[in-house]
């Protein structure tokens, strides 16, 4: 599990997930008096050398982790999209419901959001390319360089998706 963490309280932490088998990244967004900012963001990396379900239960664990080191009560997970390689969704589908099922047994609250969706809430423009996506990442939390890999900056960008999205919904307390 490699991060970049960065002190702050918040009152709200929202854990976003770019599922995947090979790499799932992750980011920690905290909101407090309207002020977004990141709290923590990486990729959990696992190796094609081990099977289906010893990659799954890293994920898993590395997640759990995270979850407990930072405590965020909601999360905002991408949905998958079909993709070309059928083995690569069934191994995707089954990271993503590990995931799913690590944020329910830790009592975070999950929202999904497309891939569509998400283009559309940090562009406005739902068929953003994925430079596009990552400049708008980049300049909304003011980072000084695009986080690495791409699957780490998808996950920041599906973390201020779900936050747009409680606003937008009123999902506030």
């Amino acid at each position: 599990m490699k991060n970049k963490s960065e002190t702050s309280k918040s009152n709200l932490r929202v854990l976003g997930i770019d599922p995947g088998t090979a790499t799932t990244g992750w980011a920690i967004l905290c909101e407090k008096d309207g002020k977004i900012e990141p709290l923590a963001y990486g990729h959990i990396s696992t190796s094609p050398e081990k099977s289906d379900e010893e990659r799954i239960f890293e994920i898993s664990r590395d997640l759990k982790d995270i979850i407990e080191k930072y405590q965020p009560t909601e999360a905002g997970v991408e949905e998958i999209f079909f993709f070309k390689n059928q083995k690569t969704i069934i191994t995707v589908a089954q990271a993503r419901g590990a995931i799913l099922l690590t944020l329910c047994q830790n009592n975070v609250r999950v929202a999904s959001y497309t891939p569509l969706q998400v283009k559309q809430a940090i562009t406005g423009y739902g068929r953003a390319d994925k430079k596009q996506m990552q400049a708008m990442t980049k300049s909304i939390l003011n980072l000084t360089q695009l986080p690495k890999p791409d699957d780490t900056a998808d996950a920041i960008a599906i973390a201020l998706c779900h936050i747009n999205s409680r606003k937008i919904n009123n999902l506030n307390h």
